[in-house]
């Protein structure tokens, strides 16, 4: 056999190695952000927040979903969008667009199980306003592979807990895309925190009645403890819970601040992380960051303003803000990593 084709044949017959997050930096987390030129694009961020790769994104974006192990990330359109693009984080490329089905819009977040093979995507049946969970086989190009209920209305943020289990926060919030971002069930809604596998709901959390206006919308966990963000909807009356913990098969724990400092979020978490024993959630329209025990207890506050991003990293918690700014974040405030010229979107993503 001549040496050319005995090496075209070597490699035919070889498995090539897969590439990993390693082949761009190994990036701790992943942030979406608006330029200043008024572009869009997707940042792969350091432990300790430093740009490891820029790649741009076609419009402003809600969230991003990172594979376990390849270097790709699926970036979201905000309510009520219809599509999604997977990114080549080696490349700088856009590998696949998705569109979510007819009569289908996303909510803009998404979660892998399976070992990273299937990609689930939190979206609303339009004609009947029912959460539906959607499944994507990354195997198979990203088709669409099939849904199940999400077990209510409005599913925001799912995220993948052991045992390829979903938590799905849905928050409760009726939309139709002929209205835009206008909420059209406010006296009536429902949020739940449901728990779904692929065989479907397994159980759900609903809120006493007199909390049916605290929206569900942001997860986050350490794998036994789920810790939900809420939104109040509507005028604000006494402080309400922003965070609430559960454990399957329990009733949920919702924490408060001291008075002044619940009323000082304004009714809005805007993002969770659960680092160790401490949770905490973000409030960009309060300029705020509260820290609480994984018991529920109340332990700091932080000031910053427009703050939301926020997520456990290998050096501890981190935090972004709209004005560009990257935080370390601690029971004892916060300390500045960086300033970038830029303007963080509402969530920091942590790659596993």
């Amino acid at each position: 056999m001549r040496r050319r084709n005995f090496i075209g044949a070597l490699l035919a017959s070889s498995t090539l190695p897969s590439l990993g997050w390693a082949d761009v930096g190994s990036p701790a987390f992943l942030a979406a952000a608006k330029e200043q030129d008024g572009t869009y694009a997707l940042f792969g961020l350091t432990e300790a927040g430093e740009d490891l790769f820029r790649i741009p994104l076609p419009a402003r974006g809600h969230a991003a979903a990172a594979h376990p192990t390849a270097p790709e990330a699926v970036a979201f359109a905000r309510r009520p969008g219809t599509f999604a693009v997977v990114i080549d984080c080696v490349g700088g490329t856009v590998a696949h667009h998705l569109e979510a089905p007819e009569g289908r819009h996303f909510y803009g977040h998404g979660a892998f199980i399976e070992d990273g093979a299937l990609l689930c995507t939190t979206e609303n049946d339009i004609a009947t306003g029912e959460g539906r969970i959607g499944f994507w086989s990354r195997l198979d190009g990203y088709r669409r592979v099939g849904e199940i209920a999400s077990g209510g209305i409005g599913p925001h943020e799912v995220i993948r807990l052991p045992g390829d289990v979903l938590a799905v926060a849905n928050g409760g919030i009726l939309t139709h895309p002929d209205k835009g971002r206008e909420k059209l069930n406010l006296d009536t809604m429902r949020p739940n925190l449901a728990y779904v596998t692929r065989d479907g709901v397994q159980e759900t959390v609903s809120l006493a009645p007199d909390l049916h206006h605290d929206s569900i919308r942001h997860l986050a966990s350490d794998g036994e403890t789920v810790a939900f963000a809420m939104q109040w909807q509507g005028a604000l009356p006494d402080p309400a819970p922003l965070l609430g913990l559960h454990k399957r098969g329990s009733a949920p724990i919702l924490t408060s601040a001291d008075l002044a400092e619940q009323m000082a979020m304004d009714g809005y978490a805007g993002s969770v992380a659960v680092m160790g024993d401490t949770v905490a959630i973000t409030s960009p329209r309060g300029g705020r960051v509260h820290l609480f025990g994984l018991d529920g207890h109340f332990r700091a506050s932080a000031r910053r303003a427009d703050v939301c991003g926020v997520a456990a990293g290998p050096l501890g918690l981190m935090a972004t803000d709209g004005l560009g700014g990257v935080w370390a974040l601690d029971a004892g405030g916060m300390t500045p990593r960086r300033r970038a010229r830029r303007a963080w979107d509402n969530h920091l993503v942590r790659i596993a």
